[in-house]
């Protein structure tokens, strides 16, 4: 199938971007496309007018300072696996885009068209919550902050509203020699996850001092295993404190769906939480 007719605008700068946005009825954003054009060619998502951000000044590249990371919305997965700023310093995403599509979709997917997109399925937005990232939204109307954890507000729905943009991503540093690891499981490499488990661990001397464990393809939206996160603090990073807190995904209610049902995710959950701790508690210098 073909996309229904519309109106298509590339504006050059995001003033005008959000001009379009606010006068315009039933406009879309473009980003990267990966996942907005197929869902147009089998009509899923019927717009009258399609704003593309791909020539607006201003939204892409890497930024450090003050402790925070902060990355354009529009810069690609691409460029982000292949950043030496975010090797160095947000190496969980750096391992969790090997997981994403494959690399002609990364060459095209931006980061702020996969967050604003919201699959529950999306390895990033997991990654953004690990980080408590904060996501900058512009508009005519002015700009604001929204916290990653009041980004997502159901299926495939976020905080971003009809006449606004997504233009950046700012990410607080975890400390130097902190540990980090994703693990996630789908049919086939490159398909959309079942599951996915998101992990950062800060423990100096082998004591946990602060955890972030999330979940992707278990909910609507990415899913914060808080008791585990609770569990681990203060606690040695061995084995049985490990998987004592990849337990604790036991008392989740998943969705079920044609792909896997909600025991099923349950238990990948606490397996691929269980590997992505053990890689981090590894690369954080624990002998296990």
């Amino acid at each position: 199938m073909k996309p229904a007719p519309f109106d298509y605008h590339a504006p050059r700068t995001l003033d005008e971007a959000a001009g379009l946005l606010a006068t315009l009825e039933n406009a879309k954003v473009l980003a990267g496309g990966q996942s907005l054009v197929p869902m147009m060619n089998f009509r899923y998502v019927i717009v009258d007018h399609l704003v593309d951000l791909a020539q607006v000044e201003g939204l892409r590249g890497i930024t450090i300072a003050d402790g925070v990371l902060r990355i354009g919305a529009m810069t690609c997965q691409r460029d982000l696996e292949f950043s030496p700023e975010i090797e160095t310093h947000c190496p969980l995403m750096r391992v969790a885009l090997g997981h994403i599509g494959h690399r002609q979709t990364r060459n095209r997917g931006t980061i702020g068209g996969s967050l604003v997109h919201a699959d529950p399925a999306a390895e990033l937005p997991a990654v953004c919550v690990a980080y408590d990232a904060t996501v900058e939204i512009a508009s005519a109307r002015g700009k604001r902050d929204v916290p990653i954890a009041e980004f997502s507000v159901g299926f495939m729905a976020t905080a971003v509203e009809p006449d606004e943009i997504a233009t950046a991503i700012k990410l607080p540093l975890w400390p130097a020699g902190h540990g980090y690891g994703f693990h996630e499981f789908a049919r086939r490499r490159g398909d959309f996850a079942i599951a996915g488990a998101a992990v950062l661990v800060d423990a100096p001397n082998g004591v946990v001092k602060r955890a972030a464990i999330t979940l992707c393809g278990i909910a609507t939206t990415p899913v914060r295993l808080s008791e585990a996160e609770t569990a681990l603090a203060g606690k040695k990073l061995d084995v049985a404190n490990i998987k004592a807190a990849a337990a604790t995904a036991r008392a989740l209610e998943p969705i079920s769906d044609i792909h896997a049902g909600a025991d099923y995710r349950r238990h990948l959950a606490e397996v691929l939480a269980r590997r992505a701790l053990t890689d981090a508690a590894c690369r954080a210098g624990a002998t296990l």
